[in-house]
Formats: C-alpha cells, structure tokens, sequence
C-alpha cells in the first residue's frame, strides 16, 4: 500500500527525472527515453525506476548506458529536488515493457 507521501515524492522524482532524460536525449539523436513510472520503499530510500525507450531495439543498451552513469543522474535529480527532500533516494533503473505487452496481445488477438 502506498502512502500519499510516497505518491507526492514519486510523481515529483518523476517530473524531474524525465526532464533530465529529455535533455540527455536530445544528445542521442533518435532514441526517446521516457519515464514511465516511479515505485518509492516505504523508508524513501531506493525508488525504482520504469523507463520506457523507442526504439526498443537499442533499450538494452540505452538502459546499460544510463545504469553506467547512475550516480550522475541521482547528482543532478538531488540538485534539482534538494529544496523538497532532505536525501534524494538509490535510483534502479528497469525496462517498462508494459507497451510490449499491450502489443503482444493485440496481435494475438487478431488471429
């Protein structure tokens, strides 16, 4: 069960951190990193983040590249959140394959 006060942190981690990978991106030319989720600990201290990348072909290493550069990401998301939280949280990055899914299933349907 998530709390409101994990809700409020995760919506804002996400905000900020999909900034930051909009800027980054537009370095990549063609490849679109979007955050697609933010799951909080209850105690705050690792947020999980879901990433969703276009073109899924180059997502794995897309998400090893942005694995490699983690704690850089967590430097600029503590400068950019560091009047609302007093310690910005361990960052995973995971591959949200949801839309993958989604597609599986429609093309299942179909036949």
């Amino acid at each position: 069960m998530e709390t409101t006060r994990q809700a409020k942190i995760a919506r804002l981690l996400q905000k900020d951190l999909s900034e930051i990978f909009r800027l980054q991106t537009a370095k990549t030319h063609g490849t679109l990193v979007s955050v697609s989720a933010v799951r909080i600990s209850p105690d705050l201290s690792i947020a999980r983040v879901y990433l969703s990348i276009f073109p899924t072909e180059k997502s794995g290493e897309i998400l090893s590249g942005i694995n490699a550069s983690a704690k850089t990401i967590r430097y600029e998301l503590a400068q950019r959140v560091r009047f609302q939280l007093r310690k910005c949280p361990e960052l995973s990055f995971y591959i949200d394959d949801s839309l993958d899914y989604i597609e599986n299933i429609d093309k299942l349907l179909e036949k």
